[in-house]
């Protein structure tokens, strides 16, 4: 008897000290660990779950696991009970939970069943990983591949319309190879501009508002006439204010030539810049060129890039106004965000 208690007590000992360790590893992880009954009422909580919900484990033990999900998703609950009943395991489920005071998160589930000595499911395991970084990085990521499909196209058209622009004035194929290849040349400086600030690039070079819209509408100027001009009050531009605004001016001058006023050989564009409080005003206006109607269906994506470019980089309101005698864009931004 005295030497089966004492071989029972060594087996007990590693059993508390694996306990122990288990315990340590779930309190030291990066990612929230928490467990649940069948009836979704909370049994465990670690450190990392207080760091991404907000709730103390005093607060959260004993408590429904609905506290952390929002309203609109408390329908994934029983189909999650659902499946783990049926010994189910439940990985990389991407979804949003609600922290304490309110504030979504972005989460990746990880879900296991606990079983018993009896292998019957008595509960369940929780690992919630915050994604939010990763669903921003991978957002952006779509963007961009967007904003790049978007270009590819764009490209091609005004390509086309270079070649239109400069058969208008040449005398000559010579005249005509020349004239195309150098606003081929504007286009491509111009088109740099607006991705001047990637990943590893120096910041643009400071230049002023004037001197940027005549870079981005090179391209689109006749042969000793010009078709875009700019007027009033010439203010800096420094930073990624630079490629912020030479992508807007890149759209708007795009569209023109694709559908608006410079489209058609009478048709002339006005950019007029103001000063209004603490903010510079853009005024885009285009004349003799098609009539023009609002698009159906909702914005494109070039005019939802730029209303991201707006709100988002230079905080500012741009509203455009479809005119039956030719589109009016007005842009205003914080002359603060210009020189930042």
């Amino acid at each position: 008897m005295r030497k089966g208690g004492s071989a029972r007590r060594p087996a007990r000992r590693h059993d508390d000290l694996a306990a122990h360790h288990y315990r340590a590893i779930i309190e030291s992880s990066e990612d929230a660990i928490l467990s649940k009954d069948l009836n979704g009422v909370i049994l465990s909580w670690n450190a990392s779950a207080q760091r991404l919900f907000g709730f103390t484990a005093e607060e959260a033990v004993g408590k429904p696991i609905t506290i952390i999900i929002p309203v609109d998703r408390l329908d994934e609950e029983p189909l999650i009970l659902e499946k783990i009943n049926r010994g189910e395991r439940i990985e990389h489920f991407e979804t949003v939970r609600q922290r304490k005071d309110g504030t979504l998160v972005d989460i990746s589930l990880t879900i296991s069943p606990i079983r018993n000595s009896r292998g019957k499911v008595v509960g369940a395991s929780k690992i919630a990983r915050d994604i939010t970084d990763l669903r921003r990085a991978r957002d952006r990521q779509q963007l961009l591949l967007r904003e790049m499909s978007h270009r590819i196209k764009n490209l091609f058209a005004l390509s086309g319309s270079i070649v239109g622009l400069s058969a208008r004035s040449a005398k000559s194929p010579q005249e005509l190879a020349e004239s195309t290849r150098a606003r081929l040349a504007a286009l491509a400086r111009a088109h740099a501009l607006t991705f001047s600030h990637g990943f590893g690039q120096a910041a643009p070079e400071p230049t002023t508002l004037q001197s940027l819209v005549r870079t981005i509408v090179a391209p689109f100027d006749e042969a000793g006439q010009s078709r875009i001009v700019p007027s009033g009050i010439d203010a800096g531009i420094s930073g990624s204010a630079v490629t912020s605004i030479a992508l807007l001016f890149h759209e708007f001058a795009t569209n023109a030539a694709k559908y608006g006023a410079l489209s058609v050989e009478t048709g002339s564009i006005k950019v007029v810049f103001a000063e209004e409080g603490d903010s510079i005003i853009v005024h885009w206006t285009e004349h003799g060129g098609p009539p023009v109607t609002a698009p159906i269906g909702g914005l494109g994506f070039g005019e939802v890039l730029s209303r991201i470019a707006v709100s988002d980089q230079l905080g500012g309101e741009i509203i455009r106004d479809w005119r039956h005698g030719g589109l009016s864009i007005r842009l205003s931004v914080p002359r603060s965000r210009l020189e930042a």
